[in-house]
């Protein structure tokens, strides 16, 4: 069984039912979920060994968050419990021309003083085959840019392939540093970026006039790189989007076919189903079938309330070759 490790915060999603709008609700539907460890979820409803590195309040909050992970299927031994807050973010689902939005509420939250100093590496990290990590996480402070460094370059000794979604957010670099102080470095110890020009162009405060000249520059000056991936989406409305995706190697480029997404359900959580399906992919199939399989796994989460993508691979596998698509299965 393959050995993934994923590192980021799980906050509690609080959302109005349905399409409410904050104004007008009078509850909240209930979630944990965390970009990384969303990705981590995938993986794990799918048979591989994922381990989450995290902390969490050491309350009633925390403890409901971390047996999450556990349902999940996630091993959850090496998450401390800690002073401090749990991470909050409230989403708005938007409908037809509505756009969904996002509040965060995660300062001082127990992971972002989190240092990760007392971590055994050699344990954390015994017969791993594949970590990963988002730009999310040094964005939220510098001892989370410091553990996000620190666990890359122990992955980096051990030979581990290193995954990351620079997933730029701009209203979350506030701790004083900018992303181009921060994210070169990460970005040097990466194999797998997800990203896009504007990732790029923020993570390196560069100007670039194509994706040609971004892959250029990234092969060049990056020579752990392996693969760039690239995601693109039309947004004709909340409710109906285009989907698809690139690889690109040094000196190939592998696309998806695209997905016209007509009544999407909860958009939360589809990038890290589709990384989720993009390392299951690179562990499992040739690039071609990966990136293939990473779309699918990303169009299918659109259908599925909450942050998790829970969908079987057989799932996935048929809605890649297009076979039972939207049939009833008897």
């Amino acid at each position: 069984m393959k050995k993934i490790v994923t590192i980021g915060e799980v906050m509690l999603r609080l959302s109005p039912p349905g399409n409410q709008r904050f104004f007008q609700t009078h509850s909240f539907d209930v979630e944990f979920g965390g970009s990384e460890a969303n990705v981590g979820a995938a993986l794990a409803f799918w048979g591989l060994h994922v381990s989450h590195l995290t902390a969490f309040p050491d309350n009633e909050i925390g403890w409901a968050a971390s047996g999450q992970l556990r349902k999940n299927g996630i091993d959850t031994r090496f998450i401390p419990y800690l002073p401090g807050r749990m991470g909050v973010y409230y989403l708005e689902q938007g409908a037809m021309q509505r756009s969904s939005q996002v509040i965060y509420d995660r300062i001082n939250s127990a992971f972002s003083n989190f240092d990760g100093k007392a971590y055994n590496w050699d344990e954390i990290f015994h017969g791993v085959s594949w970590f990963h990590w988002s730009g999310i996480t040094p964005a939220l402070s510098a001892k989370c840019a410091e553990l996000t460094l620190c666990s890359l370059q122990e992955a980096r000794k051990r030979g581990i392939t290193v995954s990351g979604d620079l997933n730029y957010r701009s209203n979350l670099w506030r701790f004083g540093k900018e992303p181009h102080e921060v994210m070169p470095e990460l970005m040097a110890l990466t194999n797998v970026m997800i990203a896009g020009s504007r990732d790029f162009k923020q993570c390196l405060n560069e100007e670039f006039k194509s994706f040609t000249e971004v892959r250029n520059m990234a092969f060049d000056r990056f020579p752990h790189l392996e693969y760039i991936v690239k995601t693109d989406r039309i947004s004709h409305s909340s409710s109906n989007n285009t989907i698809s995706a690139m690889l690109f190697a040094k000196k190939r480029i592998h696309s998806s076919k695209s997905y016209e997404l007509t009544h999407i359900v909860d958009r939360v959580g589809t990038g890290d189903a589709f990384a989720g399906g993009l390392i299951y992919g690179l562990l499992h199939f040739k690039p071609k079938e990966a990136i293939e399989f990473a779309m699918a796994a990303g169009a299918i989460k659109h259908s599925v309330p909450g942050d998790v993508l829970l969908c079987s691979l057989q799932e996935i596998q048929e809605l890649a070759s297009g076979e039972a698509v939207g049939k009833i299965k008897r």
